[in-house]
C-alpha cells in the first residue's frame, strides 16, 4: 500500500532515481481512455518558485509529446527493477502503433489529484500540474558535449510539473 509522503518528507536519491529507476511518465485523460507513456531517464526534482516540481524532458517526435501539450496534467512513475523489461517496451515502442501498456503487461489506474494515469505496479508516483514549458536552443548549449546528442537536431521540450502529489513505499518516506 502506498502512503501519501509530503514533499519535505521525501527520501530520494536524485541521481539514483534518474540514471538507475525504471520511470515513466504518463499524459492524457484516463477517463476518456486518451493517453500515452513512456520511459524517461533525464529530469529533476526539487523547488522552484516556492512549488515543489518534477522536471521532465520530451522530445516533439513522441507520441506522449501530443498528450503533453494538450493536457494539464501528468504522472511520474517509478518501478521496482522487476518492471524492467516492462518499461523497456514502453520506452521503444510508440503508442501510435498498438496498445504497449497492455503489451507491458502493466496496470493502469487512476491518479488521485489528476486525470492522468498511474500504475498500479509503481512504488513511487508524482502526480503533477504543469507550470512552465520551454523548448531546448542549441545556441545556449555551452558544453559541445550536448549537440552531440542530437544529431537529428530533434531538441526536447522541458516540462515542469507542480507536484500537487506524491504517494509511495514506506522506503521513500524519511523520519
Amino acid at each position: 500500500m502506498l502512503k501519501k509522503i509530503p514533499s519535505e518528507k521525501l527520501h530520494l536519491l536524485p541521481f539514483d532515481i534518474w540514471q538507475n529507476q525504471g520511470l515513466l511518465l504518463c499524459s492524457g485523460d484516463i477517463e476518456n481512455q486518451r493517453y500515452n507513456a513512456m520511459t524517461i531517464g533525464w529530469g529533476s526534482v526539487g523547488i522552484m518558485w516556492q512549488m515543489a516540481f518534477i522536471q521532465v524532458v520530451v522530445r516533439p517526435s513522441r507520441y506522449t509529446y501530443e498528450f503533453m501539450e494538450e493536457f494539464d496534467h501528468f504522472t511520474v512513475c517509478a518501478f521496482p527493477e522487476k518492471y524492467q523489461k516492462a518499461l523497456q517496451i514502453l520506452g521503444t515502442k510508440s503508442g501510435r502503433d498498438g496498445d504497449k501498456i497492455k503489451e507491458a503487461g502493466l496496470t493502469v489506474q487512476s491518479s488521485q489529484k489528476v486525470s492522468s494515469p498511474s500504475f498500479s505496479e509503481a512504488e513511487l508516483i508524482f502526480e503533477c500540474r504543469k507550470m512552465y514549458w520551454d523548448d531546448f536552443k542549441p545556441d545556449h548549449f555551452l558544453n559541445p558535449i550536448i549537440q552531440k546528442q542530437y544529431p537529428e537536431k530533434d531538441y526536447h521540450r522541458v516540462y515542469f510539473g507542480e507536484i500537487l502529489l506524491t504517494v509511495g513505499e514506506e522506503k521513500y518516506l524519511s523520519t
